[in-house]
Formats: structure tokens, C-alpha cells, sequence
């Protein structure tokens, strides 16, 4: 790779790492070819994406990206998955990959410009997705305004009954009726 091509792969590394809401770093040890493209499947559904660069490259992105934090966990074979779109689901991604395949070890990552231990990658990947707690979200909100309407139609009902028992008491004559 010449000057040319290495600065243009650590331009492309940095508008990634600029524009993720999120940064897993993974042990890519042992992983097929075959196995990186099915990963990527799964990534583009959490609008993610999985990226092999050399430590060196990436070392340099993170400085141009002011991402200093990803740096102590460059050694060794390295993968980053960039998440953009919903971080729980592309952490799930990633550890379900891992949990089939016994491979792909989270080293650490960064998410909102805080360092993330392998430990919180996992417990971000045990969340519910974002269409999930939307949906959540929305129930909550709207439960105390269902109780009431349904009180509301309660008492509407309530006065519509009396109302008709009027009615037919006057019919009745046991009301008089008024003039």
C-alpha cells in the first residue's frame, strides 16, 4: 500500500469513526472470510458496518478523529464495528456472531465519546432494540390518557342511563312532567 492509499484508508477511518454513534472493538482471531460477509449482513440491518484496518492506520484515524480512546485498545488483531443507527442492535449482532461462532471477543469501544469496557458492550447487547423501546415508550405515555378516556366514557355512560331512566319515569308519570 503507498502513501497515497494509506492516507486516503486513515480519511475514510476517520469519517467513520466522526460519524458513529458507537465503536466495538473485536478480537477478529480465526474468523473466515465467509463468516466477515455474514457478520456485515446482519451489521447493515443495524445500520452498522465491520471494518478490518492495520492498528497503525487506525491509530492514526483516531488522532485525526480525536478518539484517543480507541488507541489502548488497537493491539493484537483488531476489528471495529462502526454503529450508527441503533447501538444495542448492532452490539447484539456482533455478540450473537460471537456467542455461534466462539469468536470475535469484544476488547472495549467507545460510545458518545466515553470509553466502553467488553463488559457494558454486553450489556448494551441485551437491550431491546430502538423500534422496541419506542414502542414501550409510546404504551407508557399513553396508558394514563386510556384510563382517561375510559373514565370519561364511564361517566358519560353513567349520565346517559340516568338520563334515559328520567325519561322513562316521565313517560311513566311517576315524574311529573313540567310545564
Amino acid at each position: 500500500m503507498n502513501r497515497e492509499q494509506k492516507a486516503a484508508v486513515i480519511e475514510e477511518i476517520t469519517g467513520q469513526i466522526q460519524e458513529s454513534e458507537a465503536i466495538f472493538a473485536v478480537d477478529y482471531r480465526g474468523i473466515t472470510v465467509s463468516q466477515v460477509a455474514e457478520l456485515r449482513i446482519k451489521l447493515r440491518e443495524a445500520d452498522a458496518s465491520f471494518r478490518v484496518v492495520k492498528n497503525t492506520l487506525t491509530e492514526r484515524a483516531a488522532d485525526q478523529a480525536d478518539a484517543e480512546i480507541l488507541k489502548p485498545l488497537l493491539t493484537g488483531p483488531t476489528a471495529l464495528t462502526f454503529a450508527r443507527g441503533d447501538v444495542a442492535m448492532a452490539a447484539k449482532a456482533v455478540a450473537e456472531f460471537g456467542k455461534e461462532t466462539e469468536l470475535l471477543a469484544f476488547k472495549g469501544g467507545l460510545m458518545n465519546g466515553e470509553a466502553l469496557e467488553p463488559a457494558e458492550i454486553q450489556a448494551l447487547a441485551k437491550l431491546p432494540s430502538r423500534q422496541v423501546l419506542y414502542g414501550q415508550l409510546v404504551g407508557i405515555v399513553a396508558s394514563p390518557l386510556t384510563g382517561l378516556a375510559r373514565s370519561l366514557n364511564g361517566l358519560l355512560s353513567g349520565v346517559a342511563v340516568a338520563l334515559g331512566q328520567v325519561a322513562e319515569k316521565k313517560a311513566s308519570g311517576e315524574i311529573p312532567a313540567g310545564e
